[in-house]
């Protein structure tokens, strides 16, 4: 099974309570590249730590009207490597890529690593996996 199905398996994988999560809070069976992802977990951890981050949300703007997140910043993927500029700060802080399940933000990161950010990561399971397991006020869709 390739990446991309792994991803899409357990993003859809369901028990008799709904969409289920491991200990990390990724969908059981997630394929989880810590060298290229952070969980939502771990994000908002790390955060309430004090680490700064830049929050890049990667998906069309009718996404966006759909659900979002506080502090982020939108360029959608396919302006991403020409506006990569506006995705790093002074201090060299992380960023965050982010999209619907987590397979474009990892198209984003790699984009953005290739035009020189060496410090980026894709958000794990995307605003998906943050409406599940961390603000169910995010509405799915």
């Amino acid at each position: 099974m390739g990446f991309r199905e792994g991803i899409n398996q357990a993003m859809s994988a369901q028990g008799e309570d709904g969409f289920q999560v491991d200990a990390r809070g990724l969908p059981l069976g997630y394929p989880l590249r810590p060298d290229w992802e952070i969980t939502p977990r771990e994000y908002v951890r790390r955060k309430a730590a004090g680490e700064k981050f830049i929050v890049v949300d990667v998906r069309p703007q009718s996404g966006r009207d759909i659900a979002s997140i506080p502090d982020t910043i939108h360029i959608p993927l396919q302006e991403i490597e020409s506006r990569a500029d506006e995705a790093v700060d002074a201090d060299g802080s992380c960023v965050i890529t982010l999209c619907h399940h987590g397979v474009n933000s990892l198209r984003a990161a790699a984009v953005l690593r290739h035009t020189g950010v060496a410090n980026v990561l894709s958000m794990a399971g995307g605003i998906h996996l943050w409406s599940v397991d961390i603000d169910p006020s995010v509405p799915i869709y």
